[in-house]
């Protein structure tokens, strides 16, 4: 796939994608050494993320990424969608919902598909807050959907 990313200069260019669908970005494959890592990096070592083996007989049948891994993979995929400049800095303030509908095999791609829900102002700058949704590739089910809320400051 063949994508622009969105670049806005300032905030009133931002306030004005609300409403807008910033599209889906390219697929990134899930390799057990991400999951590894990431379990290494959390302490959660549970057997259905990191022992290939035992998680081949397992309800997934293979081992699976961590919730919270597909969750952290917004951060890299939403850089993809969009940049945001003109600004002092961007932070992210939380989620408002997240949820994680179906498990993500190793071996398997992922995507984010991203819309710009509203963008208000704050104190010193905007909070805006988005829809999120990590496709699965060959799966109708997305592995997660979340409505994260971030806030940029001049």
């Amino acid at each position: 796939m063949d994508r622009q990313t969105v670049t806005v200069n300032g905030l009133d260019e931002l306030r004005a994608l609300t409403g807008r669908d910033l599209g889906t970005g390219e697929w990134l494959e899930i390799t057990q050494e991400r999951v590894n890592t990431f379990a290494d990096a959390t302490g959660d070592h549970q057997w259905i993320h990191v022992d290939v083996e035992r998680a081949a007989g397992g309800p997934f049948g293979g081992p699976i990424a961590h919730g919270y891994l597909t969750l952290s993979l917004v951060i890299p995929l939403f850089g993809t969608l969009l940049k945001v400049e003109g600004i002092s800095m961007g932070i992210n303030y939380g989620l408002d919902r997240v949820r994680f509908p179906s498990p993500v095999r190793v071996g398997s791609k992922v995507r984010l598909r991203a819309t710009v829900v509203s963008v208000e102002d704050v104190q010193g700058g905007v909070q805006a807050t988005y829809d999120f949704t990590v496709e699965l590739d060959g799966s109708a089910k997305p592995a997660c959907v979340a409505r994260p809320v971030y806030r940029y400051y001049l």
